[in-house]
């Protein structure tokens, strides 16, 4: 080459790119005149021709033995940075998994509720950028073996996206637990047009050590837009959720568990008395609705309760009654004074005197009827009990009492016809509530759960009970709990009163302020607020304690 006898030139994909020597460019025309070539190839797509032109014939044997070691030599050159490339690529490839795999790992197993790792896992989907302005992830129900859809983005709202899983692609991918590109779904014989509008797609499985949990779906209504890079780092992502659906769905399986476990102790409290029926459910949904209105107008004195401190309070008033398994029955369920059974002996026995003193026994039996059944009598009812106490008939040395002093007990009750020690016994259910409670190993988190149930009828001037606590030293749950449970209890019927309207029970409670018994602000925000959280507390009841995390959406419906 140095002295002008051969030419040498490469070419890139049929296009002349270098030329040494002194022939023009126009020269090297694969099978021109005195022009030799070999390919060479640059990847797996890019090729191109090594051209040497030798000036005479004589040089041609010499050129092509040239040729053939340039050749060699050159190709040895492309392969080494061909492999060296690839190496490159691999790691930086590797390093991008091993980054999106440490970042989104914290991300994603953050929580223990699906929304949120669903939600977690969509946001990650964002953050890379895929290609694909549409997405949804279905996530199996255990119970049914369906798949129903869990989140999407990019679709208009209200777009039914159910037929996505009746498609034979999804359910092979699904099936088989192997990620799928398909680039252009109108050559895919798999797909119906099941969800129209859609180019391409890509499907990658979540899948659990035990199962498929669910499938990630990114679509774009053009076609052509996804790559193996993008279904190897979706892999690792969905990897990563995999663990954390298997996780979030074994934690909802245990809430569920617990709740029926909660629901089955209140509902054999409260069929103890059929008038008391539901009222554990109903002050669980009450307290759990007045947090989360308390928390959206800016907590209490700034103080916001968590998730995880609206599900003890959830707890707590399912199980704030529990104890009342230890309390007596015919205490529990005492409904007058003195029980039908003892009435039935002091009317014989006022029949018996009347024969032999000059004594109205009827019209003495029926006003002693009414001091029984009344919630608080008037003071001339007292009087005549107290004038039949004093009552006795002598004859033959014999002395016969009209009213014996345990019946006198309960009878002159200025309220309620609980006696101190029947009164006593019902205030022990707090603590007993607590006791029984104790030996259940509660999850992390409901740490305060046990002390709420014990203090739920504590009053901010220390008269409440088990304890006599007052003010600050009462939980704010607790405080927040005792209003929801009287407002409950007036407003319902019971055995020895009308149920109360709404506003009978908001003076009720405007009268337990003025007295100092209840934290006058909470009590102030309860009544300012009454309706909106009866409202949200029928949805309460639709959510349970499993997903009060959606109480914010549903409220503002």
């Amino acid at each position: 080459m140095a002295d002008g006898r051969c030419s040498l030139a490469i070419s890139f994909e049929g296009e002349v790119c270098i030329v040494e020597g002194p022939a023009p460019e126009v020269a090297f025309v694969e099978g021109g005149p005195g022009v030799s070539s070999v390919p060479i190839r640059f990847d797996q797509v890019h090729s191109g021709r090594l051209f040497l032109l030798a000036d005479r014939p004589d040089d041609r044997d010499e050129c092509g033995r040239l040729l053939n070691f340039l050749s060699y030599s050159i190709q040895e050159l492309v392969d080494m940075e061909y492999a060296r490339r690839s190496i490159a690529e691999e790691a930086l490839a590797k390093y991008r998994e091993l980054a999106l795999f440490h970042r989104s790992v914290p991300n994603i197993n953050t929580s223990l509720h699906m929304r949120d790792v669903v939600n977690a896992l969509i946001d990650e989907c964002r953050l890379e950028n895929y290609p694909g302005e549409l997405g949804m992830i279905f996530l199996l129900e255990p119970s049914r073996k369906v798949f129903r859809l869990a989140v999407q983005f990019g679709f208009p709202f209200g777009t039914y996206l159910q037929p996505m899983v009746d498609s034979a692609l999804f359910q092979e991918v699904a099936c088989s637990g192997r990620g799928e590109i398909v680039n252009d779904l109108e050559k895919e014989a798999r797909w119906d047009n099941e969800l129209p509008g859609l180019g391409s797609m890509i499907l990658i499985p979540i899948n659990s050590p035990n199962r498929c949990e669910g499938v990630l779906i990114l679509g774009s209504r053009n076609t052509g837009v996804f790559e193996a890079a993008h279904r190897r780092s979706l892999t690792t992502l969905a990897s990563v959720a995999g663990i954390s659906v298997s996780n979030a769905f074994n934690f909802e399986g245990i809430q569920k568990l617990m709740d029926a476990i909660m629901q089955a102790l209140a509902e054999a409290i409260d069929s103890r008395d059929p008038y008391t029926a539901g009222h554990s459910e109903r002050v669980a949904h009450l307290a759990v609705a007045f947090g989360h209105t308390l928390n959206e107008a800016g907590g209490y004195r700034g103080r916001v309760l968590s998730d995880d401190e609206l599900r003890e309070i959830y707890y707590a008033g399912i199980l704030h009654d529990v104890g009342k398994i230890g309390i007596k029955e015919d205490v529990l369920t005492k409904r007058t004074r003195l029980p039908k059974r003892r009435m039935d002996v002091v009317r014989a026995r006022f029949q018996l005197l009347g024969q032999f003193d000059d004594f109205d026994w009827g019209h003495a039996f029926e006003r002693l009827c009414d001091v029984n059944k009344a919630m608080v009598p008037d003071a001339s009812a007292l009087d005549f009990v107290r004038e039949l106490g004093d009552r006795v008939l002598r004859r033959n040395g014999t002395s016969l009492r009209y009213l014996y002093d345990d019946e006198l007990e309960n009878l002159l009750l200025a309220y309620g016809n609980l006696t101190r020690d029947e009164r006593r016994e019902i205030e022990r259910h707090p603590a007993e509530s607590e006791r029984i409670l104790q030996h259940i190993p509660m999850q992390d988190g409901y740490g305060d759960l046990l002390t709420i149930i014990r203090q739920h009828h504590e009053r901010m001037d220390g008269s409440g009970y088990p304890d006599g606590l007052k003010g600050e030293d009462i939980l704010l749950q607790s405080r927040l709990m005792a209003i929801v449970d009287i407002y409950d209890a007036v407003t319902q019927e019971r055995h020895y009163k009308p149920a109360y309207t709404r506003s009978e029970a908001m003076k009720i409670l405007g009268r337990e302020v003025e007295e100092g018994k209840l934290d006058s602000e909470l009590t102030s925000f309860f009544l300012s607020n009454i309706e909106s959280i009866e409202m949200l507390s029928e949805q309460v009841k639709v959510t349970k304690a499993t997903h009060l995390s959606s109480l914010g959406h549903l409220s503002s419906l």
